[in-house]
């Protein structure tokens, strides 16, 4: 019996080794698969469409490129898009110090010629008003060393105009965007009334600045702190932020409240504020559809206050001597 059970064992050893040779050698063979195929045997136990001749495709596939999407975005930027209002009080932007001679900062004047934006309470077309501000604004950061900053006038309609001042400012290498606007209200919030004898619009109930960024933009975390800065400087020249952008009568013009101390609000997929490669702010500077502070908006007095809170806000961004490091 322990002779026959020697003989049975060591058949059954041998068999044991050729299918551990054999295993082997598929093993072997599969060596060249990286792991970026992992992707494609998932296909296969999922039954992909796309399995035909699995054996070539086992090698010659290269190492797949990754394709931006949505979630593909930087690490931090994926991760800070997520957050909700009540954890960004948490953030610290970058650091910043910079070259003021250097440093390049461009001043988009919002709508065009061809399309004007808003009209006020008084029948002036809102580019007027982005004009004369940007101006402002340009002429104070040049003033103060910012030798680099640029006036970008677009022209075209509105839609298109979008794209373009995009790709200007992206081919510019700019540090800084700002989109320079002033505020109107949805047509359902407006009421009528004539001014010098013409029939026009105005909604009284509504005032103040307001700060916009996207979450989606590439530095998010660096716009959201020239945002913050900006509102900041508004704020201690007594000027005070819009707040009806989070209430359910502004309808699809609703935007979450990301700082609720300096008026700064998300707005995601604005063209501007996504698409460009630097951090981009835009700022509404007060209500034009607001009778009394159309009337502010028009004064060369309160175009310097404003002004004057911008270009403070991008010294203290701008530090010469040492790290900006945000709000504790």
């Amino acid at each position: 019996m322990w002779s026959s059970d020697k003989k049975f064992a060591r058949a059954g050893i041998d068999s044991w080794l050729r299918r551990a040779v054999i295993a082997v050698m598929a093993a072997v063979a599969l060596l060249p698969i990286e792991a970026s195929a992992a992707g494609w045997l998932q296909d296969i136990f999922k039954g992909s469409k796309d399995s035909k001749s699995s054996k070539h495709q086992v090698a010659s596939r290269k190492p797949a490129t990754p394709t931006r999407s949505a979630t593909s975005r930087k690490p931090h930027t994926a991760k800070l898009a997520a957050l909700g209002p009540a954890n960004l009080s948490a953030l610290k932007p970058i650091a910043s110090i910079c070259d003021r001679s250097k440093f390049r900062i461009v001043i988009d004047v919002g709508h065009t010629a061809e399309s004007e934006g808003a009209s006020s309470a008084r029948n002036v077309p809102e580019f007027a008003f982005n004009l004369r501000l940007a101006q402002r604004i340009e002429q104070k950061l040049k003033a103060e060393g910012f030798a680099g900053t640029r006036l970008l006038v677009t022209e075209g309609k509105a839609k298109p105009s979008l794209f373009k001042r995009v790709t200007a400012a992206n081919s510019m290498n700019a540090d800084l965007f700002l989109s320079i606007h002033h505020d109107s209200v949805p047509n359902g919030l407006l009421e009528n009334w004539e001014f010098e004898g013409k029939k026009s619009h105005f909604s009284d109930r509504f005032a103040g600045y307001s700060v916009f960024v996207s979450r989606n933009n590439p530095d998010f975390k660096t716009s959201l702190a020239f945002a913050e800065l900006i509102g900041k400087e508004m704020k201690a020249q007594g000027l005070k932020y819009a707040e009806q952008y989070t209430q359910a009568i502004m309808g699809r013009y609703q935007h979450p409240l990301l700082d609720k101390e300096t008026g700064v609000y998300s707005y995601d997929e604005l063209v501007v504020l996504r698409t460009t490669r630097m951090p981009a702010v835009l700022l509404e500077a007060g209500s034009i559809i607001n009778r009394d502070e159309e009337l502010k908006m028009d004064s060369p007095e309160h175009q310097d206050i404003v002004s004057g809170a911008v270009v403070a806000a991008a010294k203290e961004f701008c530090h010469p001597e040492g790290p900006f490091l945000g709000p504790p």
